[in-house]
């Protein structure tokens, strides 16, 4: 009697298949596998949401994390450093007229008082010893934080690429949603 007419051998047969199947499926999800990546939306142009966001970055990108932080619409506002007129439509100016400038200019998201909040906070993190939003934003960049700004919301907003900090990546929301695809952290601020 051959093995293959012993009782069972079908059925063990099956198992080893299944077992097959199953080594392959974990190694197609070994290499699907999230990326060390950390993915962020930054939306808010608030001072205290966009500290936020580079500690997180800066932090991950220290523990050797790759970081792509994707800004849009009101985030645009902390990537900005100047603010110009020529070339925008009347309700671009008016937006431009009303938004930050530049990182220096962003308000607090609670008890702003016409500024006066955000100068508080920014003296409290200097007695503290705390690093300045521009200081974390240098830190990002020499940690090859990769920034993204967001084509679609710059277009709708006026802001032009001159505006901006230089040497930025520029995207859609596929450029964001394929480095969270990948990622084992996606963040909204």
């Amino acid at each position: 009697m051959s093995i293959a007419d012993q009782p069972g051998t079908a059925d063990r047969q099956a198992l080893l298949d299944r077992i097959d199947a199953l080594e392959k499926r974990v190694t197609e999800m070994e290499s699907e596998r999230a990326e060390d990546k950390v993915s962020m939306v930054v939306f808010s142009g608030d001072l205290d949401r966009v500290l936020a966001a580079f500690v997180i970055a800066t932090g991950a990108a220290a523990m050797g994390q790759k970081v792509d932080m994707y800004f849009t619409f009101w985030g645009l506002t902390a990537i900005k450093k100047r603010t110009e007129m020529e070339g925008k439509s009347l309700l671009q100016r008016m937006m431009a007229m009303m938004t930050p400038g530049s990182s220096e200019t962003l308000p607090v998201s609670r008890m702003n008082w016409f500024g006066a909040g955000a100068k508080m906070l920014r003296m409290m993190m200097k007695e503290r010893n705390v690093e300045s939003l521009e200081d974390l934003m240098q830190l990002a960049r020499d940690l090859d934080v990769n920034i993204i700004a967001c084509d679609m919301s710059q277009g709708v907003m006026g802001i032009s690429d001159a505006e901006l900090m230089d040497d930025l990546e520029h995207g859609g929301v596929g450029t964001f949603l394929g480095s969270a695809l990948t990622s084992k952290a996606t963040l909204f601020i």
